[in-house]
């Protein structure tokens, strides 16, 4: 049975465990998922500060991971900005993705896309990510709306109504081809608001399941070890054992 690593890059064990119920219904029983939660750091990240911060609590996370036994099949960050997936990608060994970089490949491949989001300031953000990842030209906008992903999920009835609406205005000031659903605290509600549109509307968490399941299936493609090449100083004692 294949093994899939989710690590949430904030310390929110609400959204760890939507991301263990969403990732597993969309995997099936064939791959063991397991999670982990990022052991400090914002309980959601929506500003630069906590963004740069979750970089590093996703390498703890997996040196937490590293420590307590065998590698995954392959890594999945949590979290719809993908902190530490170019750093985790240079020394893993497995396969590594991030929602937003399988949500923005499964939305490319319909054209232009447009994102809605909840956090204002995720928007330079995630232009910038959408840049590094190759597709800066396939974005056609982001809409965010004020409150954050996690205040979304706390009240599901009204976040649908919210973002119902951003995703209509999106598709039409945007003329994209699809919409991103982007964020962890928000999944399972692109099932929701897609009959309310004429477009697609791609859930972040379950195409990173879907990345997953794709990655997973390819030829193993491991190192011997990990191997970040850097010595640590004055870090936590498994990430100190990474080298």
């Amino acid at each position: 049975m294949s093994t899939l690593l989710v690590i949430n890059p904030n310390t929110s064990v609400t959204v760890t465990a939507m991301l263990q119920h969403h990732v597993h219904q969309a995997l099936g029983p064939t791959v063991q998922v397991r999670t982990l939660t990022a052991r400090f750091g914002a309980t959601y990240i929506a500003s630069e500060a906590s963004y740069a911060v979750a970089h590093h609590a996703v390498l703890d996370a997996w040196a937490v991971a590293v420590s307590q036994g065998p590698s995954p099949d392959a890594v999945l960050i949590g979290c719809f900005g993908d902190p530490g997936l170019f750093a985790l990608r240079e020394g893993a060994g497995v396969p590594v993705g991030g929602l937003a970089d399988a949500a923005f490949a499964a939305a490319a491949r319909y054209g232009r896309f447009a994102i809605v989001t909840g956090g204002e300031r995720w928007r330079p953000m995630l232009e910038r990510l959408a840049v590094s990842l190759g597709h800066g030209a396939a974005l056609a906008g982001i809409h965010t709306v004020a409150p954050s992903g996690s205040e979304l999920a706390a009240e599901p009835a009204r976040a649908r109504r919210l973002l119902t609406q951003a995703c209509q205005e999106a598709a039409a000031r945007f003329d994209a081809q699809a919409i991103i659903l982007g964020g962890a605290g928000l999944a399972g509600m692109a099932e929701q608001i897609a009959p309310e549109l004429s477009l697609p509307v791609i859930d972040s968490v379950i195409a990173g399941a879907q990345w997953a399941a794709e990655a997973m299936q390819q030829p193993a493609q491991r190192h011997a070890s990990t191997n970040f090449g850097v010595t640590w100083d004055n870090l936590s004692w498994e990430m100190t054992a990474l080298r």
